[in-house]
């Protein structure tokens, strides 16, 4: 089984299944035919982290390909720029970039295929052409004024004959066709002479690490580039800064909920908000779908959030322990109450004192005609020709969960090098990303930015296990609604009694409460934005709590993914988003 979030990719990912590959192949696969046909979303140039567990071990393991920050990304170096705040855009926003180094150490240590077949299919779309979608044209046509005015190698892929490309027009990549075969023709290359598949794959990262992409990004960020700041600067990264890291392996963050043992990243992602929102709705009787159930969801995510922002971030003295712990729980599941709180309420996990970075509160809140479609940055595009003209858009992620016949399972995350997110580098068709809009300029500060470090990411893959078995892989786009999504998902599923597809489709909500992960990092207290399917009676209800309600589209929220499968039977499930016609999941 194969959900992603374009029927394109579940299509690669299975079309590797039906020829023997393992689901590490076929998530390879997928991810690389997802940098290519929804660049809106991912690109080569952003990060991945994913989960997965291997038939018979029953040991989830995470791959952190979350790249940190680059050696010239210091607090000073911003501060000589006048810059308090990472920009949304641009080239000094941009870590080292994780996604393709990630599925290329992946395919290494545990697919079966060579790259050539796996990246065979996104080689094909990118060279031959995919479909635009309509989020595709959309985001084109956000960024074209620009790249028309300042990002003109950008024009050069995305403004086919200086138009903005209409629905359904098959775009083309060539450069990026170009840069995945020179990867292709180092693998071939090295196995001609004799060389292992290990060895092979290992030539191609250090040809990725090393070699002529690192020197393409080492140039091309030496040059400045219009960003969000509504000036032109260029970027920290070097060739020195990609030679020197590559992905790790660690163990997951767990928790148990509902019979199932629950696995995220770890607290240099946002995924351990997961577990705690569980954690504080455990025993609350929540009935999904009603307006109590999703007051008392609301108000633990809330709180959960408040925790994120006070204490998450890539740094050894994190209250792990005491955060997930069920004293810890017990104490602020005491802080829901029968109303919505309008207060940002982080914890004193072993009684430290939080502190929380500086907040900018949207006010002009205006619940009409809101979307909540995978739109994690709750900031409008604010593009013009002129010469401030900044280039900031919203941004998203993909997300694609395989499990194959043997029960090999992943779930997997990746974002980033948006099209929006910087121009696309001429050498190589494609962007890098810009994670560092994550990190704060403040001191003191978990998450504050730092050489080495990995900013706070919102990206954050599932995997749940039954007595020990790997049972369900799954995962949303969305940003700071990623681990509010899955969350309805996984308690539509196990308290409200539905399957996958029922769990995805049910009336979808979210809260925009506390500040957004990305620049300029506004959030809107007590705002909680709701598919208006789940009727009038609750919205008033809601609203009568002292939650303040946009009502979104029918089918307007959420992009969620799933596969399952039962040990007991070896019966494999699978379902995908039906928001927007493009997610798919497909089986056999």
């Amino acid at each position: 089984m194969v959900s992603s979030t374009h029927w394109l990719a579940s299509q690669v990912g299975m079309g590797i299944l039906e020829r023997g590959g393992n689901a590490f192949d076929a998530a390879t696969a997928s991810g690389f035919a997802l940098q290519v046909v929804e660049p809106h979303q991912n690109g080569p140039g952003g990060d991945l982290p994913l989960i997965f567990a291997k038939a018979g071990e029953l040991k989830p393991v995470v791959l952190c390909a979350q790249g940190p920050a680059p050696a010239g990304a210091t607090l000073e170096a911003f501060a000589e720029l006048d810059i308090d705040m990472v920009p949304g855009t641009g080239l000094l926003a941009a870590a080292i970039p994780g996604a393709t180094l990630g599925w290329l150490t992946f395919l290494k240590d545990h697919g079966t295929f060579s790259l050539k077949e796996v990246l065979d299919a996104a080689i094909g779309y990118a060279k031959n052409g995919y479909p635009a979608t309509s989020k595709v044209v959309e985001y084109i046509g956000r960024m074209a004024p620009l790249f028309t005015t300042h990002w003109g190698p950008s024009a050069e892929v995305y403004l086919p004959n200086g138009e903005v490309p209409t629905v359904g027009q098959l775009l083309t990549n060539p450069a990026l066709a170009q840069t995945y075969q020179r990867l292709v023709d180092v693998e071939s290359e090295a196995l001609g002479s004799g060389a292992t598949r290990d060895a092979a794959l290992e030539a191609v990262i250090d040809e990725w690490t090393c070699g002529f992409v690192a020197e393409a990004i080492d140039g091309f960020a030496k040059t400045s580039w219009r960003d969000s700041t509504g000036e032109d600067h260029r970027g920290f990264i070097t060739k020195d800064d990609i030679g020197k890291w590559r992905p790790h392996y660690e163990a997951p963050v767990t928790a148990e909920f509902g019979g199932v043992t629950v696995c995220k990243v770890g607290f240099w992602s946002q995924g351990p908000v997961f577990l705690q929102q569980l954690s504080l709705l455990e025993g609350l009787d929540v009935v999904p779908g009603t307006a109590d159930g999703i007051h008392k969801i609301l108000e633990a995510t809330k709180l959960a959030f408040a925790d994120r922002d006070a204490w998450y971030g890539d740094v050894p003295d994190v209250p792990a322990a005491a955060l997930l712990s069920a004293n810890y729980a017990d104490a602020r599941r005491a802080l829901i109450g029968e109303n919505a709180s309008h207060e940002i309420r982080p914890g004193s996990p072993d009684g430290r004192e939080p502190r929380m970075p500086r907040l900018e509160t949207k006010a002009d809140f205006d619940p009409t005609g809101l979307s909540g479609v995978g739109e994690p940055n709750a900031v409008a595009a604010a593009l013009d020709s002129g010469p401030k003209a900044n280039g900031e858009a919203r941004t998203d992620t993909v997300h694609v969960d395989v499990v194959d016949r043997w029960g090999n399972m992943v779930s997997a995350m990746p974002s980033g090098g948006w099209l929006h997110s910087s121009p696309v580098i001429p050498e190589l068709g494609f962007p890098l990303g810009t994670r560092l809009q994550m990190a704060w300029l403040e001191e003191d500060l978990p998450n504050v930015l730092a050489p080495g470090k990995r900013p706070r990411t919102t990206l954050s893959p599932t995997l749940i296990l039954k007595d020990g078995e790997p049972t369900m892989a799954f995962g949303s786009p969305g940003g700071d609604q990623q681990d509010q999504w899955q969350l309805h998902f996984l308690l539509n599923y196990l308290l409200g009694g539905m399957n996958l597809q029922e769990a995805i489709d049910a009336p979808a909500f979210h809260s925009t409460h506390f500040p957004s992960s990305f620049f300029p990092h506004e959030h809107q207290l007590g705002v909680v934005l709701i598919e208006e399917r789940i009727g009038e009676s609750v919205i008033e209800e809601l609203e009568s709590r002292g939650h303040i309600v946009g009502k979104a589209g029918s089918w307007e929220i959420g992009r969620m993914c799933a596969v399952s499968r039962d040990p007991k039977t070896g019966v494999l499930k699978a379902a995908a988003n039906a928001r927007g016609m493009q997610g798919y999941a497909v089986g056999r």
